[in-house]
């Protein structure tokens, strides 16, 4: 039986495309790249302290992941996609080696063509981390999610108490915002982990330091979280 799709919903054929492209349109040359990127968007969004992470919520956070170049399509319907890295925090305060990751989710609702946002998840609670660790798991489904606060301080919180797990950001045509990713999932990208760390670690391994010989790039990102948190 052949099921047709109503002319409302039918897309555009450019749209259709870009929809089934998202993984190649963002993705980076390679995982190294990758973290440069990151990097670049850490460095951007901190050094305009008005309308960036509010520093306590970043000395608070227990992992921090940063998706540059996020593509999103839609019309009507749409969807994103974007790769990127996540640190956790240690018990003694400092930062982990990086896991390489991917985000992916649709939507449904008013919107029309193809753009590209950084982002920024930063996470509060444990459980959150323990979703990093378990491989994948679903914003706003495995772990509470809201559009975060932006500023010096976590004052004017859009939830009030505070009480969202994991606070999310995106930064597009130079603005930067809190964002809503429900539904969205994070992925741990085993491919890019093998590449840089070798074939079958885990990112258990990767965040209690059970890895050698990180490239420079990465150990970067490291190295940026520890400054940037301990202002």
């Amino acid at each position: 039986m052949n099921l047709k799709m109503p002319k409302s919903l039918k897309l555009p054929y450019w749209l259709l495309c870009s929809l089934l492209l998202l993984p190649t349109l963002a993705r980076a040359a390679d995982p190294l790249e990758r973290a440069r990127e990151a990097v670049r968007v850490l460095n951007e969004i901190m050094q305009a302290p008005d309308r960036s992470i509010p520093q306590d919520l970043l000395r608070e956070a227990k992992a921090i992941a940063v998706i540059p170049n996020v593509v999103k399509a839609g019309f009507v319907l749409g969807g994103r996609y974007g790769q990127g890295l996540v640190s956790v925090k240690g018990a003694d305060g400092t930062w982990s080696n990086p896991s390489f990751i991917s985000l992916t989710g649709g939507s449904f609702g008013f919107q029309a063509g193809v753009s590209s946002t950084d982002v920024i998840l930063v996470f509060r609670t444990q459980r959150g981390v323990d979703g990093i660790v378990n491989g994948k798991f679903t914003l706003g489904g495995d772990a509470s999610v809201a559009a975060g606060p932006v500023g010096r301080t976590a004052a004017a919180a859009t939830d009030g108490q505070l009480k969202a797990e994991i606070y999310s950001y995106s930064r597009s045509r130079g603005l930067f915002a809190g964002v809503a990713l429900d539904g969205s999932v994070l992925n741990i990208d085993d491919d890019a982990n093998a590449a840089v760390y070798g074939a079958g670690i885990t990112p258990r391994r990767i965040f209690e330091g059970g890895v050698r010989n990180v490239p420079a790039a990465v150990v970067d990102f490291r190295d940026r979280l520890e400054e940037y948190t301990a202002r």
